[in-house]
């Protein structure tokens, strides 16, 4: 049995790990994972947990299978060479509290300078947009959706807790804003998380050359 599940692990990190290194080098010729900017991540494995991360400081332009550590809860390294990425806390809270098979962290400029706009708000509402309807549970372009921006923090442990405490207050986000840093979004598989980063980062461009062509920052 211990072989067999340990079989059943390996595809499904293989698997999971040949899409989110398809995913990291798109992202990067998109402008959203630029330098060793963003982290990646799938669970492989729910009981117990185990989740398939990048190493820290990789040009996501040439990420490869070879490029992921498998983690336990604690966030130590079981499978792989490397560090897994200074943000693995992150990860592992958004796959027990939102129950997310897969997380994806990027760096873009609009979610940069969006972050920015509405700092002082702690977030800002996007309503409207046809491209809502990408977000799981959303069904018309008549949805509001709240995006929270929190203040970045090098405190890996204070950060996540203060992204607990948001998560909490706004159980139907999709996503969140670090402060100046860039995008968490998350789904119950690699594909929709990939949708849901690709819906956000759509219309963040939107707010933020909305925001820049009627000359107003938000603030």
């Amino acid at each position: 049995m211990a072989q067999a599940t340990q079989q059943a692990l390996a595809l499904e990190s293989t698997a999971a790990e040949a899409f989110l290194s398809e995913l990291g080098r798109n992202c990067h010729v998109r402008g959203w994972a630029l330098g060793t900017s963003g982290n990646f991540s799938a669970v492989v494995s729910r009981e117990p947990l185990v989740l398939t991360i990048t190493a820290t400081g990789l040009d996501k332009g040439s990420l490869s299978p070879e490029h992921f550590l498998r983690i336990d809860a604690s966030g130590r390294v079981v499978e792989g060479l490397g560090r897994p990425s200074a943000e693995t806390a992150l990860h592992l809270l958004l796959a027990n509290v939102r129950r997310a098979g897969a997380v994806l962290h990027t760096h873009s400029v609009w979610s940069t300078i969006v972050s920015e706009f509405y700092a002082n708000a702690h977030g800002f509402w996007i309503e409207g947009y046809e491209m809502l309807k990408g977000l799981e549970g959303v069904k018309s372009h008549i949805h509001r959706e709240w995006l929270p921006i929190i203040e970045n923090d090098q405190d890996m442990a204070r950060l996540a807790g203060v992204v607990e405490s948001e998560l909490v207050r706004c159980p139907n986000a999709h996503g969140f804003l670090l402060r100046g840093h860039g995008l968490y979004t998350w789904g119950e598989s690699p594909e929709q998380a990939k949708r849901h980063l690709e819906i956000l980062e759509f219309l963040l461009e939107v707010v933020g050359r909305t925001r820049t062509l009627s000359g107003s920052t938000g603030r």
